[in-house]
């Protein structure tokens, strides 16, 4: 059984009919408000769903920061950043403008002792 994102309400309920999913992500904004009526349904066909409004990122590098920063996002989710390098690394001017960059994409950069654990790795 494979995990299966949702950009919609329509798109959750063709998922959720769909062979091979156990999962359906919910990776939209307003999916906390149809995520109780998207499980009823899914526990029917023996599918769970999952809403998550944030997710945790391990950044390795500088260089991983500014190139995850560079890309398309591709999620309307609230990435934070947890880099696993010191920031100090930085020069206050180039962590300004990456943390400038995070914040208009509704992003955090964090210090990495703060990550409890990672949705995803952004290797350096």
């Amino acid at each position: 059984m494979t995990t299966a994102r949702a950009g919609t309400k329509g798109e959750a309920i063709r998922l959720l009919e769909a062979a091979g999913v156990g999962l359906v992500d919910l990776d939209y904004e307003t999916g906390w408000q149809d995520a109780s009526e998207l499980s009823h349904l899914g526990e029917k066909s023996g599918v769970r769903v999952a809403y998550r409004g944030h997710e945790s990122i391990a950044v390795r590098s500088p260089a991983a920061l500014a190139a995850g920063l560079k890309r398309p996002k591709l999620t309307f989710r609230q990435r934070n950043l947890y880099c696993q390098f010191e920031l100090s690394e930085l020069t206050p001017d180039e962590l300004a403008a990456l943390e400038a960059k995070a914040m208009r994409l509704g992003d955090y950069i964090l210090a990495g002792h703060l990550l409890r654990g990672a949705d995803t790795v952004w290797p350096g």
